[in-house]
């Protein structure tokens, strides 16, 4: 039987092969969910070197994943199966058999699927043979005696070929096609693996981009998260549909219960490791609409959440759920002795005060901070290096606020719907309770310096020696401060700190008076449509080839110019600007890598059946509820006919908003 699928693949200039395979091979074994969407991870058990002889001789090196009694054991059981599989296998044909100088490299690893209840877990052994290219997929399955056998249906091999040159190809084989078992979960159907995973594989296997940041959830059991993340989502669905904000429920819901699942799993393994009995407490500073601290005191954390904005979804946790609406000024008074953990969940001003607090509150506190919005102690964030993104800066500067602080801090990526999912951790500190003033006067002389040194290069690159991050904090600002500047300002720590304002101002656009919106709209839009060359698409309609004018695409800034100064003088004073209020009105417009576009609605996808439910019922509910721009302004009108148009062709097709309802409903 010949191979379910092969890719070829091309090296230019032979960089990438064969190392980019096997870097390729690593995603698809420790996170196949990048790939099968179906399963939530898989965990790792052991892995090692084995040895290739009749009669399956033991390992000659086996690496347990983790530390402790679990990691011998995950070894252990590695050997073990690899003595028992060895002798049953004789790799038939399409497979390549395994041999030669080069090692062989044995994996023990259980994929976790997805969903609720979730299909129970599939284990399998997997043997790289890099002499010959191979990476052999070996399912495992249970007699009725305990004995592990090999399920020989749903064996795979993915297979390197080097063709000549640059050329090579990447292949998937199975031996046994007519019966393979597909389960749509861990075992896909191989036409899947021969195209979707292959495809992958290909492209993964040239592409040179390092990833700036950890893998998923590289401090904690993968396993251990997709169980305890089922449960709470189970639990807290309710949510969503109760959900009184203007935000969207499903993102913020199950962000918060992904973030509630990380920090569970991270304080249980905490207590294991120093040996507590009691949960630890927390203070959510900056809690936004408390979600999370409603998970956490409902799961037996006690602690409480402080914002400076009431929300009204506060109202709906009940007296158990414990929030607080005030300002955090950060000081001797906003400090918190009897605490074990201090959170920090898109905290914007405050991140880089979160460790500060945790250092000065107790030499036992520690901190957790999820950075988005970038933020200095004294305002908004000012970049340094332009050979790093914004984000992995920020990230880099809120870490080395940590380890001057004394922490030793942790980076993880959390498996959240954002792209802002980056923490960082500080767990346990680097110094003896005895050098405790000696950091805070570090401390304060760090934070000086940041207001004093505007415009320098003080950073320095983050690692995880605490003298490469403390010695000489800062030293072009100038080495010394008066006394006065090294010592803790008494209540307030950073005198011209700016708190969040108590009442949210919204300057998304959102706020502008439409008649401002519909004549810059309409202003851009004919600026498109009148641009030269015209851009004409051939639309089918009743059998008549008409041509509907798509316009021209101008960068946003070409757009800007065309504007007058008053208009662009009141945009300024938006988040976003003029960029926020074309995207706002995606029904005209379609802004993509910086240049704005008229858009074309036959060239828009019809709703997924995958998508979330909640989601399809808002599209159903909107449907014909506003009139259409193209049927009023454009002067071919529409490009679709009024039974496709999401929108209303005149005022008699117009309908009700469901939407509206709901909310009058709710309030």
């Amino acid at each position: 039987m010949g191979p379910v699928g092969t890719a070829a693949v091309r090296d230019p200039g032979g960089a990438a092969l064969p190392r980019g395979f096997w870097a390729a091979v690593r995603v698809w074994l420790e996170k196949p969910q990048v790939a099968n969407r179906r399963l939530c991870g898989a965990a790792v058990e052991a892995e090692g070197t084995v040895a290739l002889g009749e009669g399956g001789e033991a390992p000659l090196s086996l690496a347990a994943v983790g530390g402790g009694q679990e990691g011998r054991a995950g070894a252990a059981e590695l050997g073990r199966l690899w003595r028992e599989v060895r002798g049953q296998l004789c790799l038939p044909p399409p497979l390549r058999p395994w041999g030669g100088p080069g090692e062989l490299r044995a994996l023990l690893r259980t994929l976790l699927p997805r969903g609720r209840p979730p299909a129970p877990p599939a284990r399998e052994l997997v043997v790289q043979d890099v002499y010959n290219g191979t990476v052999t997929f070996l399912p495992l399955e249970e007699n009725s005696e305990g004995k592990c056998l090999i399920k020989k249906c749903n064996i795979y091999q993915i297979q390197l070929r080097h063709i000549k040159d640059e050329e090579w190809s990447v292949s998937v084989v199975a031996p046994f096609p007519e019966d393979w078992f597909s389960d749509g979960i861990a075992y896909p159907k191989l036409a899947w693996l021969g195209n979707e995973l292959l495809s992958k594989l290909a492209k993964w296997s040239v592409e040179q981009k390092p990833s700036e940041f950890k893998s998923t959830l590289s401090l904690i059991s993968v396993a251990k998260y997709s169980k305890v993340y089922q449960d709470l989502k189970e639990k807290y669905k309710e949510m969503v549909k109760v959900w009184p904000e203007v935000t969207d429920p499903e993102k913020f819901v199950y962000e918060d219960v992904a973030i509630a699942t990380y920090l569970l799993i991270l304080w249980e393994e905490e207590r294991k490791e120093k040996g507590l009995t009691k949960k630890q407490s927390f203070v959510d500073l900056g809690c936004g609409n408390g979600l999370l601290v409603h998970i956490l005191n409902n799961e037996g954390h006690s602690g409480r959440g402080i914002d400076v904005r009431r929300r009204k979804i506060w109202d709906m946790y009940g007296p158990e759920t414990h929030l607080e609406e005030s300002t955090i000024m950060p000081g001797d008074s906003h400090l918190f002795p009897d605490t074990d953990w201090l959170i920090g969940n898109h905290s914007d001003e405050l991140t880089p005060w979160i460790p500060v607090i945790a250092a000065r509150s107790s030499y036992s506190c520690c901190y957790f901070v999820l950075p988005c919005c970038f933020f200095d102690f004294h305002g908004k964030y000012s970049r340094r290096q332009s050979k790093k993104t914004q984000y992995r800066e920020y990230l880099d500067f809120i870490a080395q606020v940590g380890f001057v602080c004394g922490f030793h801090v942790e980076e993880d990526c959390l498996r959240i719907p954002s792209t802002k999912r980056v923490s960082l951790i500080g767990k346990n500190r680097i110094y003896p309770p005895t050098e405790s003033t000696l950091i805070d006067k570090q401390i304060t002389q760090f934070i000086n310096n940041r207001r004093t040194c505007t415009g320098i290069t003080c950073d320095r690159r983050v690692g995880f020696n605490h003298k490469d991050h403390c010695d000489g904090v800062c030293e072009e600002a100038g080495s010394e401060l008066p006394a006065d500047e090294t010592e803790t300002a008494g209540t307030t720590w950073m005198p011209g700190f700016q708190p969040r304002e108590k009442v949210e101002q919204i300057r998304n656009c959102a706020s502008l008076p439409r008649e401002f919106v519909d004549e810059v709209v309409l202003n851009v839009a004919n600026l498109l449509l009148n641009a030269t060359p015209q851009k004409s698409c051939s639309n089918m309609q009743g059998g008549n080839m008409n041509s509907w004018n798509q316009g021209e695409s101008l960068s946003l800034k070409e757009v800007a110019e065309h504007l007058n100064k008053e208009t662009l003088k009141r945009l300024k004073s938006e988040y976003g600007g003029l960029q926020t209020l074309l995207k706002n009105n995606h029904q005209v417009f379609e802004v993509l890598n910086g240049r704005v576009h008229i858009r074309d609605w036959r060239k828009e996808k019809p709703s997924s059946k995958t998508k979330p439910e909640a989601k399809r019922r808002l599209s159903a509910e909107a449907f014909k509820t506003r009139l259409c721009w193209f049927f009023i302004h454009h002067p071919d009108g529409c490009s679709l006919p009024s039974e496709s148009c999401p929108y209303a062709h005149g005022t008699e097709e117009l309908r009700q908003s469901q939407i509206i309802k709901k909310k009058k409903h709710i309030q």
